[in-house]
């Protein structure tokens, strides 16, 4: 870690009652969500772009009017931001060198073999984020197992150093060849840096990412320094704005793998950030899943930019420790860049609210991945946008009031929509205005349905044995038709669905993983080894935990990835502490080839394993969850009005019921069609569809008979 950190930790402790505010900034909308006494209010405001602290501040003074607080009473801000994902999608990062091993410069161009579209001969392989003349070379050599074979010398350093130096670098990422063995080189490539560059921001591959396969590593340590000034300059303006405002609390950071980071932490390793709303959201689904005892969840996350989709088993979020971020070829697995850090398994496609649609060469109807955002928005928001989004689709279609969208707070214009729609679309392909938007819309959802499906059939899953927890702006919107495309049988709404990933930054608990990569096949199995290497990472996750709760026990949980000997990549295999401290080579067996067997049918006899990367998770306990016990009656909801609803069954729309889900009480049904409306979204009740109130709030929408 870095020790000229601005960034004042404060160690104030958060009381049994205390007031605690997630905040989630998204593409679109940033959720404030404030939990006071076990209560929760919520707000949803337009994302500023320019200075993304100014919705926060916007939204924070309209949570605490709606709770009766003050700003200075709050206890503590847990945030997650799309901010370092935008930035290198957008390349906005710092002017950013590279300071790798001679003969290794173009690793981050020259990628893998593998072509993530096979038949296409005009491929064009995604740019590397930084110019082949912002990187550099030293000379230097450690071999595979950690040994010096060439020794790197002071002075070679400061040649570089002082190039770096007269061209005006803001930061510098230093990736040698197996520093995750052996970091000593890096070290003293960060000290030249520190001594000779004092002002510029330096990341180090072995602590960002200590993991092998340079790729990887040289592409995680890059997109690290790349965003680590613009995150550093945020979260620093963020403070003075809170403390400016009276708040003088602790904030933390949601990060990737589904845990809490402190801001100091979070500053120092901000590509850990590139995933923390989608990661709230994961822990939000995992959190209602305990409540019902579900062991098989499809977690759809839909916002105004993107859609997430996460399987969860047994009220646990999947995890993986590699990711790829900005693909740039129709979300083609290997089209973007990987980034190598712990980061919950999910799918993200360009299906939002403000996803745009646009007929193709082909005269096929496309939506997305690019999105209006909140400037100018969809065109129904009124504020400049032509061109047609989902929202405004979901508006023709009588999915959404024109006159309480986001709480009445902003005015949709149907007429605007229609145009835009029409003009885009319709005209294009002789179509009417509602088939226009009923084109959209159906693209849309078969766009995450296949995702969905894609995703379910890689990790083995039968997605009919399933239940979808739909959360997010527009999750509620869509969730009904995805389940009819999927054959799902039941989805829940929890309450306060709209800002979902806002109410998981609350229920996460403070967790780092620390991984590294130490190469051993079973046949050399080293007890010993094993049990220093495994005592380091859990002293070293440990500790970045305590930089965030000094008092709560910690609980640490072990993996290991393994292979056969010859193949490409691992798996990842659970230890408890008690196989991980006593390590055998037995045990290390039979687990790899139950998981093996689980996701390839059968092991590979006579083949000798190895492992490659070794994994400790250092977490507090998880929040203690109440069982709801599902509660299905027959006396039917109150009506506040109706209206006319598309039904895709039928082609035509149809008379609905409108419900305000507010006023629902348990057991109470709603048969479809109906629109259940709150303030953050709206429940669409297809036909064939009953929607029930739950004890806990949630609205469980189940197939007609499947629940009495």
């Amino acid at each position: 870690m870095s020790t000229d950190e601005p960034f004042v930790d404060m160690e104030i402790p958060v009381k049994s009652n205390s007031i605690r505010l997630g905040v989630d900034i998204g593409g679109t909308f940033t959720d404030v969500v404030l939990e006071k006494a076990e209560q929760q209010y919520s707000v949803k405001v337009l994302t500023t772009y320019a200075a993304p602290e100014n919705a926060i501040i916007d939204g924070m003074h309209q949570v605490c009017a709606k709770a009766g607080v003050k700003p200075a009473e709050i206890d503590q801000i847990i945030h997650g931001t799309t901010l370092a994902t935008n930035a290198l999608i957008e390349r906005r990062g710092a002017k950013t060198a590279l300071i790798t091993t001679q003969g290794f410069r173009d690793v981050i161009e020259m990628r893998t073999e593998s072509r993530f579209e096979q038949y296409d001969l005009n491929l064009n392989l995604p740019k590397p984020l930084l110019p082949r003349q912002m990187r550099f070379t030293v000379p230097g050599r450690v071999n595979a197992k950690g040994e010096i074979l060439v020794d790197l010398d002071r002075a070679d350093i400061e040649v570089v150093v002082d190039r770096i130096a007269k061209a005006g670098f803001e930061s510098v990422a230093v990736g040698l060849i197996h520093s995750y063995l052996n970091p000593k080189h890096e070290f003293l490539v960060r000290d030249v840096l520190a001594e000779r560059c004092p002002t510029v921001s330096v990341s180090i591959s072995s602590e960002v990412s200590p993991q092998m396969r340079e790729y990887e590593r040289f592409n995680t340590v890059v997109a690290n320094a790349y965003i680590k000034p613009l995150m550093a300059s945020y979260l620093g303006r963020l403070e003075d704005r809170l403390s400016d405002e009276g708040v003088r609390c602790r904030i933390f950071l949601m990060h990737s793998g589904g845990g809490i980071i402190s801001i100091r932490n979070a500053a120092d390793f901000p590509v850990r950030l590139v995933e923390s709303g989608p990661a709230g959201g994961a822990v939000f689904a995992a959190h209602v899943a305990a409540r019902y005892g579900l062991d098989k969840v499809l977690s759809f996350d839909m916002g105004g930019t993107t859609a997430k989709i996460c399987l969860i088993k047994n009220e646990t979020p999947k995890t993986r420790r590699v990711f790829e971020v900005a693909r740039s070829y129709r979300f083609k697995k290997g089209s973007g860049m990987p980034i190598s850090i712990p980061v919950i398994d999910m799918v993200e496609i360009g299906a939002g609210g403000g996803s745009l649609a646009h007929v193709d060469s082909m005269r096929q109807i496309r939506v997305g991945p690019e999105s209006a955002g909140s400037e100018p928005g969809p065109a129904c928001y009124g504020r400049g946008g032509e061109r047609p989004a989902v929202t405004d689709a979901d508006l023709v279609l009588g999915k959404l009031d024109p006159d309480s969208f986001a709480g009445g707070s902003i005015a949709l214009h149907p007429e605007s929509a229609e145009a835009a729609l029409t003009a885009q679309v319709g005209d294009r392909l002789d179509m009417t205005t509602v088939e226009a938007a009923f084109g959209v819309a159906e693209v849309v959802d078969e766009t995450m349905a296949n995702a969905a499906r894609v995703h379910a059939v890689e990790n083995g899953e039968d997605l009919g044995d399933y239940t979808m927890i739909a959360f997010g702006g527009a999750a509620p919107l869509h969730a009904g038709r995805l389940c009819e495309k999927l054959g799902i049988q039941r989805f829940l709404v929890p309450p306060g669905a709209g800002v979902g990933s806002a109410i998981g930054f609350l229920r996460a608990p403070f967790s780092f993983e620390a991984n590294r990569s130490v190469y051993m096949k079973l046949s050399d199995f080293n007890a010993q080894r094993i049990t220093d290497l495994l005592s380091d990472l859990e002293a070293e996750a440990t500790g970045f935990v305590r930089t965030c709760d000094a008092v709560s026990p910690i609980l640490s949980e072990f993996k290991v990835y393994m292979r056969y000997s010859g193949q490409g990549w691992e798996i990842p295999v659970e230890l408890t502490k008690a196989q991980a401290m006593n390590p055998d080579a037995a045990t290390f067996k039979a687990r790899f080839e139950e998981d093996y067997a689980k996701l390839f049918g059968r092991p590979v006899a006579g083949m000798d394993i190895e492992i490659t990367v070794w994994s400790v998770n250092a977490t507090t306990p998880p929040e203690k969850v109440a069982r709801v016990m599902a509660i299905y009656g027959t006396a039917p909801a109150v009506a506040s009005g109706r209206r006319q609803l598309f039904d895709p069954a039928s082609n035509t729309y149809i008379d609905a019921q409108v419900i305000d889900r507010n006023t629902m009480t348990t057991g109470q049904r709603a048969t479809g069609p109906a629109a259940l409306t709150e303030a953050e979204t709206t429940i669409i009740v297809p036909s064939g569809r009953d929607a029930i109130c739950q004890p806990d709030g949630c609205i469980d929408v189940v197939t007609k008979g499947a629940a009495q």
